[in-house]
């Protein structure tokens, strides 16, 4: 019996050193903390059907237990929602997961991502406004002059309030960068597309559309400058083709680099001296706290057996 029992001690002890590791070790550079300002998720709506974050507008559908619809599958359809404040963070991620599906072979337009100065106006681009100040990421379903481009298109944008953007060229003109992401429509579970963003250093993106859990890098722009003030939105529209454009959920993080002079990009690059001496402190502790758990539980297995002992020696007597 005590040695079943000091067997269950040490399995327990293993599996708590294992909770501890992986608490302290992941991402040990860059700490995330969620903005339920500038996040999306079921019902998006309190219990007067309003939203305290977020604005919505158009043709939006808001289905409490599913998705947001930005445009249906219907023609001449557009809506929005933006942020009602605006995003200042110094470096975030930005977790969007959605859908776009329909029942034709010819199908459009897209969606659009904004980081912009202007909120919730209406326009021309995929359902806001052209001339806009900031970033737009557009999510092109439909082609129609870009040739020895694959569609669907993921194309970023830089607009500094006076550029229009190139709608019959998809966009030629103003592509800050992109990829194509074949697949992206009526895939069997919902895609995800990853903005990770690290103040006047990167803009990445990565995007899970192939298979689940498996993250494709569409671009990583150097040294670009996200507006300070900007606020966070989305829209959609549809033309004479159409589709369902369908927000799920939205996940927007502020990221702090927990050294200072550590790689943006948790795990990679070369650590600083601070950095290996944090870690080293961080392993050193964990280490010690591992030690005083399982001292403490030898200490009580080590008292059980002996109580179940002498109970046993006062039996035969």
């Amino acid at each position: 019996m005590f040695g079943r029992q000091w067997a269950s001690l040490c399995l327990l002890a293993g599996s708590l050193r294992g909770a501890f590791g992986l608490g302290l070790e992941e991402h040990p550079d860059v700490k995330a903390i969620t903005l339920r300002t500038h996040s999306l998720e079921t019902p998006y709506l309190d219990s007067d059907m309003q939203s305290r974050w977020w604005d919505f507008g158009g043709d939006c559908i808001i289905r409490t237990d599913k998705y947001i619809r930005l445009a249906s599958d219907k023609p001449s359809r557009d809506g929005w929602i933006f942020s009602r404040v605006p995003l200042t963070a110094t470096n975030w991620e930005i977790l969007v997961e959605f859908k776009i599906s329909g029942q034709g072979n010819l199908y459009g337009d897209g969606f659009a991502m904004w980081l912009t100065k202007q909120r919730a106006t209406p326009g021309s681009v995929f359902g806001s406004t052209d001339n806009f100040e900031g970033l737009g990421v557009f999510f092109d379903t439909y082609k129609n002059n870009r040739p020895g481009t694959v569609f669907p298109y993921i194309m970023a944008m830089n607009g500094d309030g006076k550029t229009k953007y190139d709608k019959d060229n998809d966009g030629k003109a103003n592509e800050l960068a992109g990829c194509s992401v074949r697949g992206i429509r009526n895939a069997n579970f919902p895609t995800k597309a990853r903005f990770t963003y690290f103040a006047d250093k990167s803009l990445k993106l990565e995007v899970q559309y192939k298979s689940e859990d498996e993250w494709t890098e569409c671009f990583d722009i150097k040294d670009y400058k996200v507006p300070p003030v900007a606020y966070l939105g989305f829209s959609a529209e549809t033309g004479e083709l159409s589709d369902n454009h369908d927000i799920i959920s939205v996940k927007t993080s502020n990221l702090y680099k927990r050294n200072q002079g550590a790689s943006p990009n948790p795990g990679s690059g070369p650590r600083t001296g601070s950095s290996a001496v944090r870690q080293k402190e961080g392993g050193s502790w964990t280490w010690f706290l591992f030690k005083f758990v399982l001292f403490g539980l030898a200490i009580t297995g080590a008292y059980a057996g002996f109580t179940v002992y002498r109970a046993r020696q006062r039996d035969r007597f």
